[in-house]
């Protein structure tokens, strides 16, 4: 059917050519833009809207690059003169680039306008105190009962023969939990899963910890002790 047509039709390849050199012109501009707003707003993304008199220019980054510079004019037109995913229609980025300047101009108000802001701001910050004496006193304790636990761990293991154990008791309502490698204490955690722990492989316990704990310790030795008691009166009796 299209036999003998020959009508004329105009070649979109020019206006699409000056359509993307004007797009890279903008996103290597915008770029700069993009990279001094992450800088100024201290993080590698985020996103700003500028206003002007003829609309709203919204520019997005990811990791300081430019992702996006979206205007919305004042009759709700909408154009992402740079976008990741498609290019502006060559007549809707005419009019937005029509607005650029002012965008431009709008972007340098917002830096001028913090110009200054943090002048009056003093730096004369007081000394932080010292957490020596806490952290020395917090060591004191849980180092005895480090020993006292180790101490356990060789009982434990001299008795169970075997290279890994855990010996747990209650006290006062809460769970105490003694873990052995070999002869010493591996942990002590009190309270279970997601419990606090007082002796560990990892980290010392927060000093308020220790100081909420520490009364409840001996409660959790005598448990102990009480234990062994118990083995011991097992054996009464046995004789060959």
């Amino acid at each position: 059917m299209t036999e003998g047509i020959d009508f004329d039709f105009a070649d979109a390849a020019a206006v699409a050519e000056r359509r993307d050199e004007v797009v890279a012109a903008v996103e290597s501009h915008a770029g700069r833009i993009a990279r001094e707003l992450a800088l100024l707003q201290g993080g590698d993304y985020g996103q700003r809207a500028f206003d002007t008199a003829r609309g709203t220019w919204t520019l997005k980054y990811e990791g300081g690059a430019l992702q996006y510079l979206r205007f919305e004019g004042r009759g709700d037109s909408e154009t992402y003169v740079v976008s990741t995913k498609r290019s502006p229609d060559p007549e809707a980025l005419a009019t937005a680039m029509t607005d650029y300047e002012a965008f431009v101009e709008s972007y340098n108000d917002h830096v001028d306008s913090l110009s200054g802001v943090l002048d009056d701001v003093s730096t004369d910050f007081p000394d932080p105190r010292s957490t020596d004496a806490v952290v020395s006193e917090r060591d004191r304790v849980v180092n005895r009962i480090r020993e006292v636990c180790d101490e356990m761990a060789v009982q434990l293991h001299r008795y169970d023969g075997t290279d890994y154990g855990t010996f747990a008791t209650t006290v006062s309502g809460t769970r105490w939990e003694l873990k052995r490698d070999v002869d010493r204490a591996s942990y002590l955690r009190v309270g279970g899963e997601g419990g606090t722990y007082l002796l560990s492989q990892y980290e010392p316990p927060a000093a308020p910890d220790v100081r909420r704990l520490v009364g409840e310790f001996e409660g959790f030795v005598r448990a102990y002790n009480d234990h062994v008691e118990g083995l011991e009166s097992d054996l009464d009796g046995v004789s060959f």
